[in-house]
């Protein structure tokens, strides 16, 4: 008994290493690779090295490294948070995690239908691949949902799933759907397919970029702000930047939880209303009944030749 507990213990200790190490990592890394900068600087991701390629160089960046740093602490987090289920919960953790399943199963099944249900991993996994991200700006971090780059992959890929699960009513019927309501409509039916990847990106990205940028800009301007009304105190106390204390703490709530929450949150929902939306489930249930009567006539031939 002793010996189970103890592997238990020791489980749930690399799990939580696996939480928390990565996130480490990233701010020693960020530490000594981060040049120090006068006044305001604003930039996009920092490129560590470069990858030789035939076609293009791959560029390995702050995003992709910070991006590989949340998948491997959120993967610590649901080891953790599933270790040691039983049929009946008794843990906080095993309550906290059966929550979690319930409420993004009810989300998915109201916003995507039956049909959708088992998406419910995929979309926790949007929501808390994209909401983990914005997140590490609290630790001095860059975003990777800053980065258009990473955002841009994440579009693509609902984009392709989009498409197949458009396909899936036929290739006729998804080529017809460009020419309704007339074919005149067809250039802009096509322009309006390849705009949700490009606006479903551009909205994340500008969002959580936007607040930054904003939060820097407010920072930077109470600072100087400081200086020039309080500049006249003596000693010490004319160099302290009072008016800069509490107001970019509140807007860091806004711009790195609360918006970077609901950022997370409004790209999941694109994403279920998108590919739910897009799927023709009459002209899938058509086809499928077509199947299934050719199935039985084949089937029908067999047993009568056999």
């Amino acid at each position: 008994m002793k010996n189970k507990s103890l592997r238990f213990g020791l489980a749930d200790t690399v799990y939580i290493l696996m939480i928390i190490l990565p996130l480490l990592a990233g701010i020693v890394l960020n530490v000594l690779t981060k040049p120090a900068s006068e006044g305001i600087s604003i930039t996009g991701a920092r490129i560590f090295f470069t990858v030789p390629m035939p076609l293009q160089d791959l560029y390995i960046t702050e995003a992709q490294i910070n991006a590989w740093l949340v998948i491997i602490a959120i993967l610590g987090l649901c080891l953790y948070l599933s270790h040691g289920a039983k049929i009946r919960p008794d843990t906080k953790r095993q309550h906290l995690a059966e929550w979690i399943v319930e409420k993004t199963e009810a989300l998915v099944t109201d916003s995507m239908g039956d049909f959708f249900s088992g998406y419910a991993a995929f979309i926790t996994a949007i929501i808390a691949i994209s909401a983990f991200s914005s997140l590490l700006t609290l630790l001095g971090l860059f975003p990777p949902t800053s980065d258009i780059n990473i955002v841009a992959g994440w579009a693509i890929l609902v984009f392709a799933l989009i498409t197949y699960y458009k396909l899936k009513g036929g290739v006729g019927n998804y080529l017809k759907g460009f020419l309704e309501p007339i074919f005149i409509m067809a250039p802009l039916n096509v322009l309006g397919e390849i705009a949700t990847p490009v606006s479903m990106a551009f909205r994340h990205y500008g969002n959580v970029l936007s607040g930054s940028v904003i939060a820097v800009l407010i920072s930077y301007a109470l600072q100087g702000l400081s200086s020039l009304v309080l500049g006249w105190l003596p000693g010490v106390f004319g160099e302290i930047p009072l008016l800069q204390i509490g107001l970019p703490a509140v807007l860091s709530l806004y711009f790195d939880i609360f918006s970077g929450c609901m950022q997370a949150y409004i790209f999941a929902m694109l994403t279920m209303l998108n590919i739910s939306g897009g799927f023709p489930q009459e002209a899938y249930e058509k086809r499928q009944r077509k199947k299934l009567e050719k199935k039985n006539k084949k089937n029908k031939k067999l047993q009568t030749t056999n």
